[in-house]
């Protein structure tokens, strides 16, 4: 792993957000590497709560946006806790747009060498409708990219796997 030198870690901050990160931070620690912490929110999302806050219902439009980074920050702060990488090796992006662009635009303006990431985020429903991030990424990407399985999601596969064996 000695051209390794920045590792990137997209996170949806889903129910696998700890194990993807610890997974990426242990990479990142064998490599020597920078660890990049980026996290994109949904454009769609964000017009989304400025159009109900137009509409005159009581949501908070204008600090949509930095109460999600805020939240974010708190549990990547926890998580972190328990991985113990050095803080300052560890430098978090937040994005607001197409999660898909936003991620292959940072993997190419920073050079990063590996990505981690993991088979879904937050739902399986808008890879029923429109295909995941994480497969279009994979698909994409210029950067290494390594799909993090969780011991959960890994036996889960596994049993899939044998029943058809």
């Amino acid at each position: 792993m000695d051209n390794v030198q920045k590792v990137m870690v997209a996170l949806a901050f889903s129910d696998y957000a700890e194990g993807i990160f610890k997974f990426a931070a242990n990479i990142a620690r064998c490599a020597d590497a920078e660890l990049i912490v980026a996290s994109v929110l949904n454009a769609r999302d964000v017009e989304s709560v400025r159009t109900i806050s137009a509409m005159g219902y009581d949501v908070d439009g204008e600090h949509y946006i930095q109460n999600i980074k805020d939240e974010r920050r708190r549990i990547l702060d926890e998580i972190n806790a328990s991985a113990v990488f050095p803080a300052e090796r560890i430098r978090t992006i937040f994005l607001v747009g197409n999660p898909i662009y936003e991620l292959l635009k940072l993997i190419v303006e920073e050079a990063v060498d590996v990505v981690v990431m993991g088979p879904k985020g937050r739902t399986d429903l808008e890879h029923v409708l429109v295909g995941s991030v994480a497969e279009k990424i994979f698909r994409r990407s210029p950067a290494t990219v390594i799909s993090y399985r969780g011991e959960k999601v890994a036996a889960r596969y596994a049993k899939r796997i044998k029943k058809h064996l």
